[in-house]
């Protein structure tokens, strides 16, 4: 297997180089937006740019990359577009950075839906291009381009503009690019089509001539450009040199095959022209499938398209076709090839007579038609309306093997989809493994097309979303296994010993070599299927390493999933491996396959189980593992081993290796998605079309559900009628009770509810009288009936005074249908989420609810929350293995929730014994559950009707108030209770008192029969699934759960009916639409009744690990951002508590009005200052730091010394002006730079009492969701903006800080960005140096917005404030500590060096406590005469150089040299060491590899 070529990183060009280059020079001219006065627009420089830099350098992404990021679209191109100016150098330019915008992932319409006017034209002009001839005026790489614009068009069907041009392209009038027998042969097949086409043909004669040609043009467009692409296919030779443009036109257009065949809306009429033009059969007869280098990734996607244009799927209705269906439809077509065999071709008679089955497979067809003439098989096939008919004594044009070929090819036998998927191995193997077009390198520039399924905004059925979610889920975890399997291996270090055998140099945790390998299962198939139902083999390992490490080899647990290698090493012993070159030729990697634990085996050769018993104790280091192979890859193999003479793979392997247990879950979830697509998967009615993308997006909102609850009970939604007033404006609210004092929650409210279907009225009157009806809502205030006198009797109550807004989403999440919640940062997410679940809870409860997050950490947010709401807690369980994170007292886990009812249990057969003592009856009645129901029923209950008999009202007097107390049986019982339990004040008062008491015991015995299956199932495990299937009415998990245990849950028999998504915006596609599935269906249908998704599509997406499904394949697309973009109705939050409206101002901009709540504005925390710093939010410009901007030890691991000192210097700064360190947070976009920052505060002021350690230091990416009051934000970047490009990832930048936000960056490259445009304007209008206000201490008195009374400091670089945070802290121990001189001793690290140090210490002791600060006397810090040879970071030295360079120039060996800063002074010790000490790489990377 050739190792694959390692793909070129493509370097983002620096400032310096973006300032220097010809297209910078014309943007500040032209169009560039700081620039005031710029030049008329100029034609000749679009075409000047479109040779000299875009042509010349052939369409180089760094040239493009600088183009579209100077605004050239926006603010000259597309501005200055129209017909007259059009040119081909326009039209080019246009294309290109359309383009580079897709391929950056930034949104490309935006300019072209501001002026629409002339896109029509350009459109058209773009279509002529494409069809040109290659040889003429646009070259095939111009093409190329073209394709990709066309592509990225038909990608974009949602945006009404594109839509309405491609829609000219794709439908039903097309098919004139049919051959006629062909054409009546499909209009015969839907005769409602007939009816269509024979008003287009009367539509097409009443336009004029001219409108008529172009419509014909834009018709055949598509039929004329698969010519094309065939003609320019014929001409790629055998062996000969090909070009690689002729290549890449090839792949870019199968890709746009591809795309249009997978959107129903393009393949309802465009899969009968490709059908009809045997594009397929020419591709596979074509040279290029025959070279193996230049073919290889253009067969991969013609399987793909070969895949797709045979979809079970009938393209007229868009139902999906069953396996029934799909086999009438074969027999149908061999059939009638017999038919046509018997009645035209005698030679065929054999053939024609003989059963399907028979005759229906490659081999067999090629026997019968293989003989046969070139004209004959013509014949054949215009019979068949495949191919126009032969002229009389004509010859037939086309070949004999491509004739024969389209004729097997659409006969043969197919075998099913899900078959196919069925025989597929779950685990990759080599072969997938390091194929580049499949699971590409980290280091994917976008450019090229690879054979990946894309996730767009629709899909053909639901097989084909499972199938395309299934394929990028395999691939994603494979790229992990991938970067695994190369770590692992290569510590390794295998080398070839001198008897040819293979000899480990190194060692790795995650792997081990194996000693033996024995296959010791092959069990027999399942009826219908050709592979075995399991196989299992033995692997031994030898533990000859560390204790922990033993540990956790003898830890793997069932279904852990590990990874079986052979390599075979032809270096010699002592060889170095090199990263940068390819990995399978270095280490000799000939095999990988997976396999799954069963469990280690004990000294008699048997599987120890997991359970509660402690685990034998193994005598020596041998352990054997018996792992399960997958049946699916053992039978390939096995077969390629039998037929073609192979080696048995299973006789070589050498090394098993493990994975971290947390990213080892994808067998389980792919083995899920497989079962999804292997039972009848049934979505409800509701959502199907939604899911798939079609049909009204709106069709699932409660407005337009035929189930529509008129009446809810909103319990303690609203606060007071005001507020119920307040929340819905616009409606007239009529209260049934009239008196003010009875005007208290908690309310029903019925609403008006109308059917989905208006009905068409005459009567305008009518119609007013309706809008008004519609706009009535009937309020009726409920007392919720006394439940016992003790005051934990009391409900407990929502203090939330929700907006308008917010009562909208809880309104429509307790209604049927689909609710999505969009909740901007600070607006309150998790009450509303916590409120529905409450309302839901109380209104139906009977009915089961489904909580499903992404993190832990959301789901313990929303069951904290829960808690203090009126719910019972016996009524909560929460799965998965988080809960051990919750910070409550209680556990709510499964087992937790298990104690929790037998503990319950006691205490309430506790409190029957109390009330059996009080009544003095005789006897154990609580002994159990069941004898305390019996003592419920016989003398409880006796006892309380006999007491309503004696006090309810008798005829038409009153009874007495007394008698209400006097009678009442269980005073006694109650005396615990706060007294007097009855006031005596009034009857209805006392009987509701009796009634609730009677209320608090009844509710006793109720609980205790519920808890009476816990006596009978005697384990825990019965217990535990008795409660998920039973007891539990609100279930929690994370989606990573849902998956991995769908199969579980669904043979528990689980049910659910309402499904509530929190943090919906970062959960992968395919891990939201499981948990929908998590239960059997009852009599065909889904008992879904509710699904309530809350997200922020504006925040980041899902984190994937490889920017080639991230980008090309559109895997970081939330199921929540996709039904967004379909246009499925949403619930906007518009109001935000957490934030300064100032700090708002910087994200408010994204989201649909979203403005503040009034405490914002009101609160003292949200009106004062930040003390010491002159504003609330501040963008710093920090420069080179020693000549050094960014620097990338590894790939992506960026770094900047010079912002990570001034970060720290500022929170140094911050803490001792009194800020409490844990209200501060430092984030940065990388994490290279998170770790820099982490070291550089554990020199400084990690252990120094005054200063102490930031609340975290994290990337933003991690600080999702969280937030804090001061947030210190690095942005890392100096060469290019990177992924902060993504508008998301700024907006949860921003949205961290509550009370302070400063940024530290490099102004002039950030303040270009198109794209972060409206928050950097607002940072840049203040100004760029650090404005602080020493002398003001935290907190301070002074408003938001007040000139200081102190005097303000102006900070201009890193150095500076460095040194200045020095004084301070030294000014501070001075002022605050007796001084008495002392040499000390040298800091360890120094003295290891062996230099001599005259540094004079000084030793300080406080009145309260002795506190030791060390103190470097150092050059003045005016001295700036400094070395400046070793920059901050020297990433190409070994270690070895760089401890050397570190000594050579520390501190102290050149008494002028201090090497890290400047112009720094070093700090003082324990505390604020120097920033002198300077980096070394190894402090640089000492950080595990990092992605962004």
């Amino acid at each position: 297997m050739a190792a694959p070529a390692q793909p070129k990183k493509i370097v983002a060009p620096t400032v310096s180089q973006i300032n220097a280059e010809f297209v910078t020079q014309l943007a500040c001219k032209y169009w560039a937006p700081h620039i005031k006065k710029k030049s008329p627009f100029d034609i000749k420089v679009i075409e000047d740019i479109y040779e000299k830099e875009i042509v010349k350098s052939r369409f180089a992404i760094r040239k493009i990359m600088l183009l579209e990021f100077s605004q050239y679209l926006e603010n000259y191109l597309w501005m200055n577009y129209s017909p007259e100016v059009s040119s081909k150098a326009y039209l080019m330019s246009i294309c290109c950075m359309v383009n580079e915008k897709f391929r950056e992932n930034v949104p490309a319409w935006e300019i072209f839906k501001k002026k629409p006017d002339h896109f029509p034209f350009f459109f058209k002009h773009i279509l002529k291009a494409a069809l040109a001839e290659t040889d003429g005026e646009f070259s095939l790489h111009e093409q190329t381009v073209l394709l990709l614009f066309l592509d990225h068009c038909f990608n974009s069907l949602e945006v009404d503009l594109i839509r309405s041009q491609v829609q000219q392209l794709i439908s039903l009038p097309m098919w004139m690019g049919l051959q006629l027998a062909r054409l009546e042969l499909e209009l015969k097949k839907t005769p409602k089509l007939r009816k269509f086409w024979n008003l287009i043909k009367k539509n097409d004669e009443k336009m004029d001539p001219e409108a008529r040609e172009q419509a014909y043009q834009e018709r055949r467009f598509l039929s004329q450009l698969i010519q094309k692409f065939i003609s320019v296919l014929k001409s790629v030779p055998l062996s000969e040199p090909v070009t690689m443009d002729k290549v890449h036109y090839c792949e870019r257009f199968i890709e746009l095959m591809i795309d249009l065949e997978a959107l129903l809306p393009t393949r309802r009429w465009f899969n009968t022209i490709l059908d009809d033009s045997h594009l397929l059969v020419h591709c596979y007869l074509s040279n290029l499938v025959r070279r193996e280098e230049d073919g290889h990734l253009f067969s991969q996607l013609l399987d793909m398209l070969k895949f797709y244009t045979g979809f079970e799927i009938n393209d007229q209705t868009g139902n999906a076709l069953t396996e029934n269906e799909m086999t009438t439809i074969h027999y149908d077509r061999i059939t009638s090839l017999q038919r046509a065999a018997f009645a035209h071709f005698p030679e065929l008679y054999d053939f024609a007579l003989s059963n399907v089955a028979e005759v229906d497979t490659r081999e067999s067809l090629v026997k019968f038609f293989g003989p046969l003439s070139s004209n004959t098989l013509h014949q054949v096939a215009s019979y068949l309306c495949l191919l126009p008919t032969l002229p009389k004594n004509e010859d037939t044009t086309f070949d004999k093997e491509f004739l024969l070929e389209l004729l097997v090819s659409r006969h043969e036998r197919r075998i099913s989809q899900i078959q196919q998927l069925n025989q597929m191995p779950l685990y990759p193997t080599e072969k997938i493994i390091w194929d580049e077009n499949i699971v590409p390198t980290e280091y994917y520039s976008g450019e090229g097309c690879l054979a990946l399924p894309k996730l767009n905004l629709q899909f053909l059925t639901l097989h084909d979303y499972l199938l395309r979610n299934f394929n990028l889920f395999r691939l994603e975890s494979t790229y992990e296994i991938r970067q695994d399997i190369e770590d692992s291996v290569s510590r390794m270090k295998p080398w070839q010993s001198e008897y040819g055998g293979v000899v480990f140099g190194g060692w790795a945790r995650m792997a081990q070599p194996i000693v033996a390998f024995t296959v010791v299962e092959v069990a027999k198939p399942n009826i219908g299927e050709n592979w075995p139902t399991r196989v299992r083999a033995d692997v031994t390992i030898n533990l000859n390493v560390r204790d922990h490490i033993k540990d956790e080899w003898e830890g793997l647990r069932k279904h852990d999933v590990c990874f079986l290698i052979t390599v075979r090493p032809t270096k010699p012993y002592g060889t170095k491996f090199d990263r940068r070159r390819p990995f399978i030729e270095q280490v000799g990697l000939v095999y990988v396959r997976g396999c799954e634990i069963q469990g280690m085996l004990d000294d008699k050769g048997r599987v120890i189980e997991d359970g509660p018993e402690p685990r034998p104790n193994l005598r020596g280091e041998s352990r054997t593992f018996r792992v399960f192979l997958d049946p699916n890859q053992y039978q390939q193999d096995m077969t390629n081993t039998i037929q073609n003479g192979a080696e048995d793979v299973y006789e070589t392997f050498n090394i098993i290796m493990r994975r971290k247990p947390k990213e080892n879950n994808f067998k389980a979830v792919l083995e899920t998605i497989r079962n999804l697509m292997n039972t009848d998967c049934v979505v409800p009615d509701w959502l199907h079309d939604i899911i798939l993308g079609y049909g009204d997006p709106s069709s699932a909102h409660y407005s337009k559900m035929p189930n529509q609850i008129a009446t809810l009970d909103f319990n303690d939604t609203f606060l007071s009628i005001e507020h119920l007033k307040a929340s819905f404006p616009g409606h007239n609210v009529k209260v049934t009770v009239e008196d003010p004092a009875l005007q208290i929650p908690p309310f029903r409210i019925t609403f008006p509810v109308r059917s989905g279907k208006g009905k068409k009225r005459k009567d305008t009157d009518v119609e007013d009288e309706d809008t008004e009806e519609a706009k009535t809502l009937i309020v009726e205030p409920h007392v919720i009936p006394n439940r016992g006198p003790y005051p934990y009797n009391q409900p407990k109550r929502n203090t939330i005074q929700f907006t308008h807004t917010q009562i909208e989403a809880i309104r429509a999440g307790m209604q049927p249908g689909l609710t999505m919640v969009v909740g901007p940062p600070g607006t309150g997410k998790t009450d509303v989420a916590v409120q529905i679940i409450s309302n839901i809870y109380h209104n139906f409860p009977e009915q089961r609810t489904l909580i499903v997050t992404h993190s832990n950490q959301a789901l313990n947010q929303l069951f904290e929350k829960i808690m203090a709401l009126d719910i019972d807690e016996r009524h909560l369980l929460r799965l998965g293995h988080g809960e051990e994170e919750l910070e409550t007292e209680k556990d709510f886990s499964r087992y937790g929730r298990v104690n929790y009812v037998l503990a319950r249990r006691i205490e309430l057969l506790e409190e029957v014994k109390r009330l059996q003592k009080s009544l003095g009856v005789p006897g154990d009645a609580s002994y159990t559950c069941e004898t305390a129901g019996y003592f419920f029923l016989y003398q409880v209950m006796s006892r309380w009707e006999e007491y309503i008999s004696k006090v309810k009202n008798k005829g038409s007097t009153l009874p007495d108030v007394t008698e209400v107390s006097t009678f009442f049986p269980f005073h006694e019982y109650f005396a615990n209770a706060p007294q007097p339990i009855f006031k005596g004040r009034s009857y209805e008062e006392d009987m509701e008192i009796a009634e609730g008491c009677f209320r608090h015991i009844k509710k006793i015995f109720t609980q205790l029969e519920e808890f009476r299956a816990s006596e009978l199932l005697r384990s825990g495990l019965d217990r535990s699934k008795y409660l998920l299937v039973k007891e539990a009415k609100i279930i929690a998990m994370t989606c990573t759960h849902a998956a991995l245990k769908r199969h579980d849950l669904v043979k528990l028999g689980f049910k659910y009916d309402n499904i509530l998504m929190e943090e919906a915006a970062q959960i992968l596609e395919i891990e939201t639409f499981i948990p929908l599935l998590l239960q059997n269906p009852q009599d065909g249908f889904s008992r879904l009744k509710r699904w309530i998704m809350i997200g922020d599509h504006h925040q980041l997406p899902p984190v994937i690990k490889n920017m080639a499904f991230q980008k090309y394949s559109n895997m970081e697309q939330s199921l929540f951002t996709r039904f967004v973009r379909v246009g499925v109705p949403t619930v906007d939050l518009d109001a935000q508590g957490r934030a300064r409206a100032s700090l708002c101002n910087l994200y408010n901009w994204r989201y649909k009005n979203l403005g503040n709540l009034p405490h914002v504005q009101l609160l003292p925390e949200f009106s004062t200052a930040n003390a010491g710093l002159l504003y609330d939010f501040q963008l710093i410009n920090v420069e080179d730091f020693q000549g050094v901007g960014e620097s990338e030890p590894n790939p992506y691991f960026y770094q900047n010394l010079g912002e990570a000192e001034y970060v720290v210097a500022l929170f140094m700064y911050m803490c001792l002006l009194g800020y409490p360190a844990d209200k501060i947070s430092i984030l940065t976009t990388y994490n290279g730079q998170k770790h820099l920052i982490r070291d550089i505060i554990n020199r400084r002021c990690g252990n120094n009492p005054l200063i102490g350690r930031p609340n975290k230091v994290t990337t933003v990416d991690r600080f999702q969701g969280q937030q804090n009051d001061y947030i210190l934000l690095s942005l890392v970047r100096t060469r290019a903006v990177g992924h902060l490009r993504d508008v998301r990832r700024l907006v949860v930048a921003m949205s961290r800080a509550r009370l302070g936000l400063y940024i530290f960056a490099r102004v002039s490259l950030f303040q270009n960005c198109f794209e972060l445009t409206p928050a950097f304007s607002q940072l840049t209008a203040r100004p760029l140096h650090l404005h602080i206000i020493p002398t003001e201490a935290f907190p301070t008195t002074r408003k938001n917005g007040e000139r200081p009374s102190h005097e303000v400091q102006i900070i201009k670089n890193m150095p500076q404030m460095a040194n200045f945070v020095y004084n301070m802290y030294m000014h501070l121990i001075q002022t605050t500590h007796h001084y008495h001189q002392t040499l000390l001793q040298l800091p360890p690290a120094m003295v290891e060096e062996g230099e001599e140090v005259q540094n004079q210490e000084t030793e300080l002791e406080t009145e309260e406590e002795a506190m030791t600060v060390q103190v470097d006397i150092i050059p003045s810090p005016t001295d700036t005469s400094c070395s400046q040879e070793t920059p901050a970071f020297q990433t190409d030295t070994t270690p070895s150089q760089t401890e050397t360079t570190a000594s050579e120039t520390g501190a102290n060996s050149n008494p002028e040299a201090i090497p890290a800063l400047s112009e720094t002074t070093t700090t003082v010790a324990g505390a604020v060491s120097a920033p002198a000490e300077a980096y070394t790489p190894q402090d640089a990377t000492s950080a595990p590899e990092g992605t962004k």
